[in-house]
């Protein structure tokens, strides 16, 4: 006789509960041997769309004209910034600042080139770099330069002359460049065309061997900015010191996801148990609960850290929501076993459980599935940090599930069933209100549904994606300090090169051969052959094109969102005002170019002007704390201007940096908001007829969903709260658990209604035996949700806010509005079996 999966569950869990337990237990054990392998990556790599071609571009922009991976510590002295006192702390911070093993350089006001201080011709320039520390530097006239040279005016030292900055540049890491440009090449390929197998294998290899290699450099790059910081520390008596740039805000988000792993983690255990006692005033309903929780969150930590995987500042709350969940299916358990209890008072332990599973496991197994897919549609962002996310809950509700009907089980088998114990508390209370507001007030409370979801929809309207990174941190945070003052004192933060190439007809025509080489002979003699002749090959570095250049610095410079702005044009006024107020010619250009000093060539040219001289770059900082910043439109009316207004084509204008990349991310999150609801709406759609097997049941259970989603999501479009990386996931999840209750509620009221074919009836028998799990798991949900308010991350503060809303209003039209169609539109019939 073929054994049913129900009897085989019953013989080998129920019947042997004791060897369930020690199978979970290796398991556990297993993977917890794992759990220290779990890694957290906040590159910013991980911030950006995986297949964006501006990402491509930006790669390239950084190999030519270097990268943007610096620091910036600015410095406030107690005194004035001049005095020797005061410019030999400076040194001395340098200096120490130098000794770290992967700083390259630091550029100060200490060590960048001065051209008036006094003033100096273009022959000297040619032979000497004077700096601020040399004998014959006059210290006045150094201090106005460095105030209003366009090469260092809110660069080096703000308009005031009481703050300046110091630039720490890092090595490039030969390995982790080739290991990154390996990787990338054969993804571009796979985009593009099917890899071959050894191709394949290859890219696995890069892949795994970056992951490793960048966690380790990662590592260092922290304990580099922890050596800074001590360093700090010693001249904080003389100078306010801040720290920015991109290496700090990835090592400080590092930590702030370490910290809300730890926090979220004991604060919902904690805040949980408390729940369970205040719920059920019994040991063993807090002890199993939490036990399996916590194996199930120790085998999911476990499984990441053997397969390699990272968590981001976007799955940090991954650990969170885990707890929550496990706890809100062994809730319902929980509640059907005290109401079986109380039912069969004499019942076995055997009868008992095995009852509360056989009538639990499909809502349960299908509440799974469902919140799976919710989660799953993150996988259309593009944003790995999102993508991953989705693919982690997913692994977690997988642990979920089968541990709650493995371990939970297994170890109530060996505890004795007790006396049973009536519930009479303030649930019953609270589930007993709505029953009779469904039978008087049914219009009421669908008018008022349909009046929430138009104000939501009018809310979703204002919905935006802009937001300012620094909105992201406390105030109280070295992120948000060192971004404000770099902001307001030193010509902005975030940044963006506007990059311009030759006209394609102009480096068309230097591809052909000439058809009269006898004028060649004329420059034989010279003795800078080649390089001198760049302003006769070249588009841009010549005195025809000076104005244009100019043109498109003055509008840059004129934005009101852009701080500093640096280019070929800025080096052409430093060449100006040496050459006594008159630019030079273009013999003198050539001849300067192949001249200069190399340190003088890397300030004025080699950042702003392609070897050939047919690429510009202009290099922008925009004020990443304008509260008026909207980088869409920004990039839009740059380019607009550049090809409408200047003649530009569109071909040779390129934009590219953090901004853009930082840019596409949000702007894709529109597209990926509503290609997420639509397939969760779809595939619940499709396994709510799979469940009920009734598309009119389906479309009834999708109702209280399509109440809780506009509601939050118009919420956020009228406090004006952005979508970004973390409130992106709102909607789906929020979908996904809401929808728990919809499938608990539907399963019980079928059975309730095959009692006796009373609707009102079974709502009322619902709301007071299915509706106290309801209320239990949502509060649980509700209050996990909010220790998220103790990030350090406003995003994640957000997010578990925001969520923790969308559960309640979940749950008020469970008990409302999906009653009150229940009993109207009657999708049982009025005499029919029911499965169950």
């Amino acid at each position: 006789m073929k054994t049913s999966p129900s009897q085989l569950y019953d013989r080998l869990v129920l019947g042997k509960p004791v060897a369930t337990l020690l199978l979970v237990f290796l398991i556990t054990a297993f993977f917890g041997w794992f759990v220290p392998a779990l890694k957290i990556d906040i590159s910013a790599d991980s911030l950006v769309l995986e297949n964006d071609e501006d990402l491509r571009y930006y790669n390239s922009i950084r190999a030519r004209y270097g990268s943007d991976d610096y620091l910036i510590l600015t410095y406030t002295p107690r005194g004035r910034l001049f005095e020797k006192e005061t410019l030999d702390d400076l040194r001395n911070l340098r200096d120490s600042l130098n000794s770290i093993e992967r700083v390259e350089s630091v550029i100060s006001i200490l060590d960048v080139p001065l051209v008036h201080s006094p003033p100096m011709s273009l022959e000297e320039l040619e032979q000497r770099v004077r700096k601020l520390a040399d004998p014959d530097t006059n210290l006045a006239l150094a201090e106005r330069e460095l105030r209003e040279s366009p090469l260092y005016r809110n660069r080096l030292m703000n308009p005031h002359g009481d703050t300046t900055a110091m630039q720490l540049i890092f090595r490039r890491d030969p390995t982790y460049q080739r290991l990154h440009e390996g990787r990338n090449k054969l993804r571009e390929k796979r985009l593009k065309s099917e890899l071959t197998s050894e191709e394949a294998r290859e890219l696995i290899r890069l892949t795994n061997e970056f992951k490793r290699y960048k966690a380790g450099l990662m590592a260092q790059e922290k304990a580099d900015i922890t050596n800074i910081r001590t360093i700090m520390d010693r001249h904080r008596d003389r100078a306010e010191l801040h720290l920015g740039g991109k290496p700090m805000i990835v090592a400080d988000m590092a930590d702030f996801v370490r910290h809300d792993i730890r926090v979220f983690g004991l604060g919902v255990i904690a805040v949980l148990a408390l729940l369970l006692v205040i719920a059920f005033r019994q040991p063993r309903w807090v002890i199993l609960p939490l036990l399996t929780a916590l194996a199930t969150a120790v085998v999911t930590m476990g499984f990441l850290g053997l397969a390699g995987w990272r968590l981001t500042v976007v799955s940090s709350n991954f650990l969170a929501l885990l707890l929550i969940f496990v706890l809100s299916l062994t809730i319902h358990l929980i509640v059907r076993y005290r109401e079986l209890h109380v039912q069969n008072p004499d019942g076995e332990q055997r009868y008992l459980v095995r009852e509360t599973v056989r009538s639990k496991f499909v809502p349960c197994f299908y509440m799974v599935i469902t919140t799976m897919v919710a989660f799953g549609s993150l996988v259309v962002s593009g944003v790995r940090p999102v993508i991953d996310f989705g693919w982690i809950m997913g692994i977690s509700l997988t642990v979920s599930l089968i541990f709650t009907f493995t371990l939970f089980p297994a170890a109530i088998m060996l505890l004795k069933p007790g006396k049973p114990h009536k519930p009479r508390d303030l649930t019953t209370a609270v589930t007993a209100l709505f029953p009779p507001l469904i039978e008087r007030h049914g219009n009421l409370v669908l008018g008022v549904a349909m009046l929430a979801v138009v104000l939501g929809i009018i809310g979703i309207s204002k919905l935006t994606v802009e937001n300012r990174f620094i909105d992201h941190f406390h105030e109280s945070t070295e992120i948000y300090q060192g971004v404000y003052l770099i902001d307001r004192e030193l010509g902005g933060t975030t940044p963006l090169d506007v990059v311009i190439d030759a006209p394609a007809a102009f480096l068309e025509e230097k591809q052909e051969p000439f058809d009269d080489e006898e004028d060649d002979d004329l420059f034989d003699d010279t003795d800078f052959e080649g390089e001198a002749g760049i302003t006769g090959s070249s588009y841009w570095f010549n005195v025809f094109k000076v104005d244009e250049v100019d043109a498109i610095q003055d509008y840059l410079d004129g934005i009101v969102e852009t701080g500093k702005v640096l280019s070929l044009s800025t080096t052409m006024e430093v060449l100006k005002q040496v050459n006594g107020g008159e630019l030079p010619d273009n013999f003198t250009l050539a001849l300067l170019y192949k001249r200069l000093p190399d340190e003088i060539k890397q300030a004025l040219i080699t950042p702003y002007l392609a070897e050939d001289g047919n690429q510009l770059r202009f290099s922008v900082r925009v004020y990443e704390s304008d509260v008026n910043l909207k980088r869409q439109d920004l990039l839009q009316r740059i380019r607009l201007h550049l090809t409408r207004e200047l003649g530009l084509s569109d071909d040779q204008v390129h934009l590219s940096g953090i901004l853009v990349l930082y840019n596409n991310m949000l702007q894709s999150l529109f597209r990926s908001q509503i290609l997420s609801l639509g397939f969760v709406f779809l595939a619940i759609f499709l396994m709510f007829i799979l469940l009920f097997r009734s598309v009119k049941l389906a479309l009834i259970a999708l109702v209280p969903n399509l109440v809780a989603v506009p509601l939050v999501l118009g919420l956020m479009g009228g406090l004006d709260i952005p979508l970004d990386f973390m409130t992106i996931t709102i909607a789906a999840i929020a979908i996904g658990i809401g929808v728990d209750d919809t499938i608990h509620y539907v399963h019980r009221f079928g059975e309730e209604v095959a009692v006796d074919w009373d609707y009102q009836a079974a709502v009322s028998r619902s709301h007071d035996s299915i509706g106290r799990a309801m209320y239990y798991t949502t509060v649980t949900i509700t209050i996990g949700f909010s220790i998220l308010v103790l990030s350090k991350f406003v995003p994640t503060i957000y997010f578990g806010i925001l969520t923790a809303f969308a559960m309640l209003i979940a749950l008020v039209a469970n008990f409302t509005v999906l009653p009150v169609l229940l009993v109207r539109l009657k999708p049982y019939g009025k005499k029919a079996s029911i499965e169950t």
